[in-house]
């Protein structure tokens, strides 16, 4: 049998062998390559999708901020206007306050002294009268009374009436007429007709032209007791009251 002899430094180590084989550049499958194709557009996708949410939540919460910035801006506004508002009439109850004070003490001062009538006048329950012993018409008469700073009398009582009529000895204007619209009786003050003491309900002269147009009322004296007025023509010269309040 024949011998073979081999040379040992012949015989290199499997290592070194493999050590010296040139290795080239490493290549992925082509699936690898698209997955992490695709995991990067998706992570791409969710960057974006994130940033949008991002930017929609912020412009929603900063437009929600700007409304309730509105809001309370508009109900600030509306508060100051309220509270100006408020002030305003406060000032003015204030001063009305205080001019009422200053008129009730003003009165209570009158109160205190002592109350006359002018010369030749009747003081009756603090009210003064003027019986005339002059004539005139009817609105003569008031001008008259009117001059003196008083007017024909208001007869509102019925002791007022007793009194007038105890007072008068002749026909005697009052200060009643309905001359604005005819039976519609008016006391110079502008107050209607309520209390009444008619002798005979008025009859504007029946319309007899010899007594014409009667829009005034007069007492007459010792006519049907208390019940004594009449109405008359106001252009005729009669008498007349005149009556002031102090």
């Amino acid at each position: 049998m024949e011998e073979i002899y081999v040379n040992l430094d012949d015989v290199k180590p499997l290592s070194s062998r493999s050590s010296t084989k040139q290795e080239g550049p490493r290549r992925f499958p082509p699936a690898s390559v698209l997955g992490l194709g695709l995991l990067v557009v998706f992570l791409l996708a969710g960057l974006i999708g994130l940033a949008v949410h991002y930017h929609n939540s912020v412009g929603g919460a900063a437009a929600d901020l700007s409304a309730v910035k509105a809001n309370l801006t508009e109900r600030l506004h509306a508060s100051d206007q309220l509270l100006s508002s408020v002030t305003e009439e406060r000032d003015g109850l204030k001063a009305n306050l205080t001019e009422k004070t200053r008129e009730m003490d003003r009165l209570q001062s009158l109160s205190k002294q002592k109350k006359t009538c002018p010369a030749g006048w009747r003081m009756v329950n603090c009210v003064c009268y003027l019986f005339s012993t002059e004539k005139a018409s009817w609105e003569q008469s008031r001008q008259n009374c009117r001059a003196r700073g008083a007017d024909l009398v208001i007869v509102d009582s019925n002791e007022e009436q007793k009194f007038m009529t105890s007072m008068i000895k002749e026909p005697t204007w009052i200060g009643l007429n309905d001359i604005d619209q005819e039976g519609t009786w008016k006391w110079v003050d502008g107050s209607l007709l309520t209390q009444k003491y008619w002798g005979q309900p008025p009859d504007n002269g029946n319309g007899d032209p010899k007594w014409g147009e009667e829009d005034c009322a007069c007492l007459v004296n010792n006519w049907n007791g208390e019940n004594n007025w009449n109405d008359l023509r106001c252009t005729t010269p009669l008498q007349w009251i005149c009556e002031k309040i102090l």
